[in-house]
């Protein structure tokens, strides 16, 4: 797309009303594009559309009308949840018309260098990691996109001095075509989304384009243990920083362990930032991390690359390391219970997820699970149910959750049906795992899926979990 100030006079049409499509529709108005902002939703339940008519912009509510796509638009902005086959996508796609998301917008707004994550697992943690990382070095960053501020205000109000740090899914990324990040980080892939993207080669495609307009003076962070990121090396045109957990890198991020006799388990690791010369520098040590589990030892090191790449000292992390204690519905400490612990990970929403989560407590866990079905069969949790003293399934993929667990050998399976409402029954869940817990247990919401064939986001899903713990 062009810049946002040459749309002056031209027609612009926003699809959705969400937080993303107000910001565009404002900024693109500001700029004298003529905006008309377009949501299936009903008036009644679009509280954004006064404010945006009070400004000039035209709102339709209610549905997608015969002809608001027509050959005199120049431009869809899309948000990033809105498939392309509905049918004003599909329109502007016959007609030529350029479809991005707000992502676009934003990068011809911002002056300052923006880093954009993404990843199938991980990208929360890792972006509001970097944020603290950076933030400790000086470097003034804006942790904005699906965290912090919106993305388009957060590039109108950066400076050049800034750092913009951006959380950014794959829906985001397809809907792009110069976005060009300073520092890229792609931090794993793993199947999810293939409702929306169809395949997983339209997923990784997606996910890719973070790096298809990087050139040598950028940077790509890549997660070496991971093959469709590794994969992805020879159509990088940035330098290349990796980052591994069981590779000593020749440059990069990378885990040392060491012998160490008479300790717990006879090794200590290492975080360690090899560069270009060779030069190490111990950043810390894997058991300072605040963050439990081997996939937060793994955002620590995407997290410590992306730090460096910005020009972060790498002496100057360790201390956020240590001191970081995770993000809401990540892995988040609920509380103690007859002496078992509860942990929610709400943000779990697919199966590689929760068995990260999973292989994160030694402790017998009882786990609730389910929700949103995409069609998966959950046959990748079979290695790691086998595991758990007890599941809780809940949601549209309860039976098949419950399948896997019968066939993982799960000595208890209890599955609660829907109820009254998705609170209820998520409450009803939290009760029920309750009277399988013991003392020294821990209950574990990761449900593995989606949560909106019950709740409007997964966010809704950990509050009422954690209400319904607190309530016990």
């Amino acid at each position: 797309m062009k810049h946002p100030d040459q749309y002056q006079g031209e027609e612009v049409v926003v699809l959705g009303l969400a937080r993303s499509g107000v910001q565009v529709a404002k900024v693109l108005h500001e700029r004298g594009a003529v905006v008309t902002v377009n949501d299936k939703k009903e008036r009644d339940q679009s509280p954004e559309a006064s404010e945006l008519e009070s400004l000039g912009i035209s709102v339709i509510c209610g549905g997608h009308p015969e002809g608001l796509i027509h050959e005199g638009v120049s431009l869809v902005v899309k948000n990033p949840g809105i498939p392309y086959s509905v049918p004003p996508v599909q329109k502007a796609l016959e007609l030529g018309i350029e479809v991005v998301t707000e992502v676009e917008v934003a990068y011809h707004l911002s002056p300052a260098p923006m880093i954009g994550i993404t990843g199938s697992n991980g990208k929360t943690t890792t972006t509001t990691w970097v944020g603290k990382m950076l933030e400790a070095a000086g470097m003034k960053p804006i942790v904005a996109g699906n965290i912090g501020t919106p993305l388009c205000q957060a590039a109108q109000e950066a400076q050049g001095d800034n750092w913009m740090v951006v959380e950014l899914s794959s829906f985001q990324l397809k809907g792009t075509e110069s976005f060009r990040p300073k520092v890229g980080a792609l931090l794993n892939v793993a199947e999810t989304h293939l409702d929306y993207h169809g395949d997983m080669d339209d997923y990784i495609a997606s996910k890719a384009k973070l790096f298809a307009n990087q050139g040598p003076g950028d940077t790509a962070v890549l997660n070496w243990d991971d093959p469709v990121c590794r994969g992805l090396v020879p159509y990088v045109k940035a330098g290349i920083l990796p980052f591994s957990m069981t590779e000593e890198l020749v440059q990069g991020v990378f885990v040392r362990p060491t012998y160490v006799p008479d300790t717990e388990d006879d090794l200590k690791r290492t975080i360690i930032y090899r560069d270009y010369t060779e030069s190490e520098t111990v950043i810390a040590e894997v058991d300072s991390i605040g963050l439990p589990g081997r996939f937060n030892v793994e955002n620590a090191l995407a997290a410590c690359g992306i730090a460096i790449a910005a020009g972060a000292p790498p002496e100057a992390l360790g201390d956020v390391l240590a001191s970081f204690r995770g993000v809401e519905h990540r892995l988040e400490y609920v509380a103690d219970k007859q002496g078992a612990a509860y942990y929610n990970n709400s943000k779990a929403t697919n199966s590689k997820a929760t068995a990260m989560a999973l292989g994160s407590f030694k402790q017998p866990v009882v786990l609730i699970a389910g929700g949103l079905d995409r069609g998966s069969d959950y046959m990748e949790l079979l290695p790691v149910l086998g595991g758990v003293k007890a599941l809780v399934a809940l949601g549209q993929t309860r039976d098949k959750l419950a399948k896997v667990a019968e066939l993982a050998g799960v000595k208890r399976v209890i599955s609660v049906d829907n109820g009254e409402s998705a609170a209820a029954v998520l409450q009803e869940a939290v009760r029920e795992a309750a009277s399988l817990a013991e003392a020294g247990d821990v209950v574990l919401l990761s449900p593995a899926c989606a949560s909106w064939d019950m709740f409007t986001s997964y966010e809704e899903r950990g509050r009422i979990f954690k209400e319904a713990v607190h309530n016990l």
